[in-house]
């Protein structure tokens, strides 16, 4: 039986366009790219050139740290383009596919700890402390697999149609540590593992972030290290494992409320977004805004020239905002305007509703107001407010005494959503990360 945790802070933000269980299976897409900057924690440098054809499993990029880590070719097809950006960084490795897909491109080892660095499932997973692709030198305590996501219009994860191999998945992880395999699942959902050791969550967002987990199961404490992953790449770990097969396909969520028939569709990992969401956006009041993945922690992309981004599971549309015209502006008592703290009569109608949100701050940056109000929807035990002014003031003595190798920018997604100072949490934290990360390592 599983054991159950509920989790009493946070908070689920009811926003428009939840996706149908209808799913479309997307056969027009025919480029797709792999961006290093989804893969924190290695510099990461070319292995093919442009116009090079490729198998699928075939290398498009590898850590200069450890050679054997690679980024995989998705498709078999022509290297297009390796984008670079600004100092001649690499932004993105485009493919077009092309003639009969397979993953030949992989060479294939009898350590499974070399398949998976060279397959690019390795790159899938990620390390606490510093929120990383795990340290090839590391050697984790114990590996978390969370399969369930409570963010924004975030669709479900145990629909994987590899679900039939995660104990297959859920062993291998077992035979890569010391400790324990932990499976956190939502309330309710029968699953059981004769691997894993089994929790339940209830509760608002953010129950489904790895970190919530960890921190109601088994903190990271300074010196240790743990792995963590969705159940999506535990399953196709297990598929690998099993059949000796690659798997790239990605079951993503079309959501938000500028999505014409927000739904499900079937496509392959680093899928363009200029096929994937031909005719899908609406557009009624100004430009909107294209987010792979949920409005919390996703990334913001060009539907044109982008591309679907790690994890690989959701896109969001929302408006911009730029052409709002509201009467009475900040003042207005609108019920159609959202708060946390029911500023707004619109509490009145009940906050479970879904509202139409957009991208706009409404608000500029101002000194750190010390309300608690990150306590509200912070479900750690540490205090948000105090580890963000060690994290600005360098202070790594602080850091490490307020619970910096415990978190990741997705924890502070919450208290940047309700930060009345409007802060950019997210990136303070992570730039936290990597200055205790490259002062201490």
């Amino acid at each position: 039986m599983a054991n159950l945790i509920t989790i009493k802070k946070g908070l689920d933000i009811p926003l428009q366009g939840m996706p149908t269980s209808e799913t479309t299976e997307d056969i027009s897409t025919d480029v797709f790219a792999i961006n290093p900057d989804d893969f924190p924690g290695y510099t990461w440098k070319a292995a093919v050139k442009a116009g090079e054809d490729v198998k699928s499993g075939s290398p498009l990029l590898y850590a200069k740290e450890c050679e054997e880590i690679k980024l995989t070719s998705p498709v078999s097809g022509k290297v297009v383009e390796i984008h670079r950006g600004e100092r001649r960084k690499i932004e993105y490795v485009s493919v077009h596919r092309e003639g009969e897909q397979n993953t030949s491109g992989l060479e294939k080892s009898d350590s499974l700890l070399i398949n998976l660095f060279r397959s690019g499932l390795y790159a899938m997973m990620r390390q606490r402390p510093y929120d990383i692709v795990p340290d090839y030198n590391a050697k984790p305590r114990d590996i978390f697999v969370t399969a369930f996501d409570t963010a924004p219009l975030a669709p479900e994860l145990l629909d994987s149609p590899n679900s039939k191999y995660l104990e297959t998945g859920l062993k291998a992880l077992a035979s890569l540590t010391s400790g324990k395999v932990f499976l956190s699942l939502p309330e309710g959902s029968g699953v059981t593992s004769g691997i894993a050791e089994v929790y339940e969550l209830k509760g608002p967002h953010p129950a489904g972030n790895v970190g919530t987990q960890i921190a109601n199961i088994k903190p990271v404490n300074k010196g240790e290290t743990v792995w963590t992953l969705d159940v999506t790449t535990a399953c196709k770990i297990g598929k690998f494992v099993e059949t000796g097969e690659l798997d790239y396909s990605a079951l993503v969520a079309l959501t938000g409320p500028c999505m014409k028939t927000p739904h499900m569709v079937s496509t392959i990992i680093g899928a363009s977004l200029r096929t994937l969401l031909k005719n899908e956006i609406k557009c009624e009041n100004g430009e909107v805004r294209v987010i792979s993945g949920n409005v919390l922690t996703g990334w913001r992309v060009n539907k044109e020239d982008g591309f679907l981004r790690y994890p690989y599971r959701q896109i969001t549309a929302i408006e911009e905002g730029d052409q709002a015209d509201e009467f009475m502006g900040w003042a207005s008592l609108s019920p159609k305007k959202y708060s946390v703290s029911r500023t707004f009569p619109a509490f009145l109608r009940g906050l479970s509703k879904p509202f139409s949100f957009d991208a706009r701050i409404k608000g500029g940056h101002r000194a750190m107001i010390m309300s608690g109000e990150y306590d509200k929807v912070f479900p750690f035990d540490i205090y948000p407010e105090y580890l963000i002014k060690a994290i600005l003031a360098k202070n790594i003595e602080k850091m490490e005494e307020r619970g910096i190798y415990e978190v990741a920018p997705e924890d502070f997604a919450l208290p940047e959503f309700v930060d009345t100072s409007k802060l950019e949490l997210q990136k303070i934290v992570r730039e936290g990360l990597d200055y205790i990360r490259k002062e201490t390592m």
